[in-house]
């Protein structure tokens, strides 16, 4: 199922049970921010993005090997050189993701919007670690015309088999339509983002299949909320303003019981976020990025996700 349809979405995925695949991933890679400079096509539909002098990349270098080192405490993580031409490379999720479908182990190479983005997809060391050295089966979504920014775009509950893809200019329709069948999902509801909000991802994270961080005044689906209600009881955290603008819900869990997200996230969380975190079975850690989060994103779109 592929929908706009809260209703009839939320009746399927209500009745799936959490057997579709392993909740969390068994590995991740990142890309270093070498050349890590503003992409001006980028800046032009990512109000997050910072002005050029705010910059810094050797203050991003040294956040991001500490990014590393914390990952690897939860599971093995692979680092990937940057590269000056592609000043956005540090953010991988958009591009690569993995999957398995039918017993069959997925490299997923999305279609960025801009041209800029567009030239990470051509990366042949990226695939052929997967498809040389791990015998991924590549499907290449980066040819066609339609725009389908992978897990920016598109949040996967892993355990279900379920997606929520936020439509924007970074992802249309028939781009979202690509990724469902490419990740094998059971279910796929598609809605529209907020006038400036350009991924999901920074609005909206499912917590090892338990729990969801959401900020519901970014979609413009007013049903989403009471639909995430109804599949997580007891486990929706509503972000408020203030900790959404500070990337709290641009967050991952590798672990069952840990959810990464940046440090200025983690300082942003109200005591109520905290303890509803914890009492769906999560404690916070987190990683200073100020650096990073000047290219308009966060800990979860540093993170590529293996499976």
């Amino acid at each position: 199922m592929i929908t706009r349809d809260i209703a009839a979405f939320t009746a399927f995925a209500g009745s799936l049970a959490a057997d579709f695949g392993p909740a969390t991933a068994r590995a991740a890679f990142l890309v270093s921010p070498d050349g890590f400079m503003r992409a001006e096509q980028s800046a032009q539909d990512n109000r997050y993005m910072a002005d050029a002098g705010a910059f810094d990349t050797g203050a991003a270098l040294r956040e991001h090997h500490a990014l590393h080192r914390a990952l690897a405490q939860d599971v093995p993580v692979v680092c990937f050189p940057g590269d000056e031409a592609t000043p956005d490379a540090v953010f991988p999720n958009n591009v690569f993701a993995t999957a398995r479908v039918d017993g069959e182990a997925r490299l997923i190479v999305g279609r960025m919007r801009h041209e800029v983005r567009q030239r990470e997809a051509g990366r042949r060391d990226i695939r052929g670690f997967f498809r040389d050295t791990l015998g991924y089966a590549e499907v290449d979504l980066s040819g066609q015309p339609h725009p389908c920014e992978l897990t920016g775009a598109l949040v996967i509950d892993r355990a279900r088999g379920i997606g929520f893809c936020g439509l924007s200019e970074r992802c249309d329709e028939a781009g979202a339509a690509r990724m469902h069948e490419a990740f094998g999902l059971r279910a796929t509801l598609m809605f529209d983002l907020a006038p400036g909000e350009y991924h999901t991802n920074v609005l909206l994270a499912v917590l090892a299949g338990r729990a969801v961080l959401v900020h519901a005044g970014g979609l413009q689906t007013p049903g989403l909320l009471p639909a995430l209600e109804v599949l997580y009881p007891g486990g929706v955290v509503d972000l408020n303003g203030l900790e959404q603008a500070a990337f709290a819900g641009n967050a991952i869990a590798l672990a069952s019981g840990k959810v990464w997200m940046s440090r200025r996230a983690h300082d942003a969380l109200r005591p109520a976020t905290v303890e509803a975190l914890a009492a769906s079975g999560f404690a916070v850690h987190s990683v200073a990025l100020t650096a990073i989060e000047a290219g308009g994103g966060s800990l979860r779109c540093c993170v590529a996700e293996v499976f």
